[in-house]
């Protein structure tokens, strides 16, 4: 059930934009203002934004720069009784994917929506989630049509084509290699290796000759001639993950074969040519590294050329519905499973959690629950997280500004909408059950479930 957010300060057209909308079958939430706008739409939940241009405390330009700023994919249209070209035209340079004046015709403002969602779909289909179009862009399986993932993908197209050395840095789980392999895919050198290493998972004893090969009878155990990965990846790029990790001597090197471009195998005596592009991560903190003395200042400023920080998973939720559609598809096809279909209180829970494992612990997270589930809907029941984390992580995330009345507001429907969803659960939807465990009247209980859009189990 697709859900759509009517913005609209006059009580009677919210209310009948409301009954017209369920009627079409589907699911609504109503803000009063455009500040309360603004904060539901910071959940990241709405497939399709109504709103009004005139608001009080935030007019319509500033609820629709906040809905692309969350995602650029959400259509948002606009209704105003004060029909201008130049309001039309601000709000369309917004984004906005159409205008539509009061009073108006309900089919015809249905027939925009349609056409709005449609349009949303295909746009999905099409460019986010087809592993064929993506890989032509030299960027398979990074999904993601937020303003903080949108901001990394156009500087990896901007750099790609030069051989400047970039610094990738993040949490671990974010993809830093998928954005390794990005640019080089975008490059000239996408027709030659890309050779990626961990620095963090090879002894630091051996690490050195992984890197630059050694010569036969150069140690112990050194039989035959060996052929490092810089070599490997000549005329290519090499891929040095968590190069924070890499110990002090050994960063020397590295900073001779970017400063020169040569390596020495171990055990050599004469210097090998290469040409090969740097490429680093790491999801550490190298400056503080810098500072104290684990890693060289010199390095640090030949491999911070052109940085790139890639957010975590908690800082781009409005990406993670796209995430889940892709894994479970990913996943449903691996298993042979039918396609299966993901509930709205499972895919609010995956919304809620902070990810500290970010994207990789997400896709973890599908598989399981794919393999648990044994109907055609995965559940909740079938997400195994830490929900006490979710819901401290919901309140966490409590907006900033606005009044304590607001505040507690939101921090109430958070609560509330666990527990009414808990409750549920337990009474196998039966609503007279549940209103008794909870003790509130019936009524009450009806209201809470329309308000916070809970679905019955």
């Amino acid at each position: 059930m697709q859900t759509i957010l009517i913005v609209e300060d006059k009580a009677s057209m919210a209310q009948m934009l409301r009954e017209t909308l369920e009627a079409e079958g589907y699911r609504v939430a109503v803000a009063g203002d455009g500040q309360d706008g603004i904060r539901q739409i910071r959940d990241g939940r709405f497939d399709l934004i109504l709103s009004d241009l005139k608001l009080p405390r935030k007019d319509g330009i500033e609820v629709l720069k906040a809905a692309k700023a969350e995602s650029q994919l959400t259509p948002v249209i606009m209704m105003t009784a004060f029909g201008t070209v130049e309001t039309a035209v601000a709000a369309m340079k917004e984004g906005a994917f159409d205008f539509i004046t009061k009073p108006f015709d309900t089919d015809h403002l249905l027939l925009l929506i349609k056409r709005a969602l449609e349009n949303q779909r295909l746009v999905t289909e099409n460019i986010l989630l087809k592993d064929e179009l993506t890989g032509r862009l030299g960027m398979p399986k990074i999904i993601g049509i937020s303003r903080e993932i949108t901001e990394v993908a156009q500087k990896v197209q901007k750099v790609a084509p030069a051989k400047t050395t970039v610094l990738l840095l993040g949490e671990s789980g974010t993809g830093k290699e998928l954005f390794a392999r990005a640019i080089h895919n975008l490059s000239d050198r996408r027709g030659h290796p890309f050779v990626a290493i961990n620095c963090a998972a090879i002894p630091r004893e051996l690490l050195e000759t992984e890197l630059f090969g050694h010569e036969k009878g150069s140690f112990t155990g050194a039989e035959a001639r060996k052929i490092g990965k810089f070599e490997l990846a000549d005329k290519g790029t090499i891929f040095l993950d968590e190069i924070a990790e890499m110990d002090l001597s050994l960063q020397a090197k590295i900073l001779r074969v970017i400063q020169e471009g040569e390596i020495e195998r171990v055990g050599g005596i004469k210097a090998i040519q290469i040409d090969v592009r740097i490429v680093a991560a790491s999801n550490k903190d190298i400056e503080r590294a810098v500072e104290e003395k684990l890693f060289r200042e010199d390095l640090f400023y030949r491999l911070n050329v052109f940085p790139i920080v890639i957010p975590p998973l908690r800082d781009r939720k409005g990406d993670i519905p796209l995430l889940v559609e892709y894994f479970m598809n990913k996943y449903c096809r691996e298993l042979k499973k039918p396609h299966l279909r993901i509930a709205r209180d499972a895919l609010d829970l995956l919304i809620s959690y902070p990810w500290k494992g970010n994207v990789r612990e997400l896709e973890n997270c599908i598989e399981r629950g794919i393999i648990l589930c044994e109907g055609d809907t995965v559940t909740d029941e079938h997400i195994v997280l830490n929900r006490q984390m979710a819901v401290e992580s919901s309140l966490r995330n409590l907006p900033a500004d606005g009044t304590l009345e607001e505040v507690m507001k939101e921090a109430t429907r958070i609560v509330e909408t666990q527990r009414i969803t808990k409750a549920l659960k337990d009474t196998k939807g039966n609503k007279t059950k549940a209103a008794e465990l909870l003790q509130v009247s019936y009524k009450t209980l009806l209201t809470k479930i329309r308000d916070y859009g809970i679905e019955n189990p």
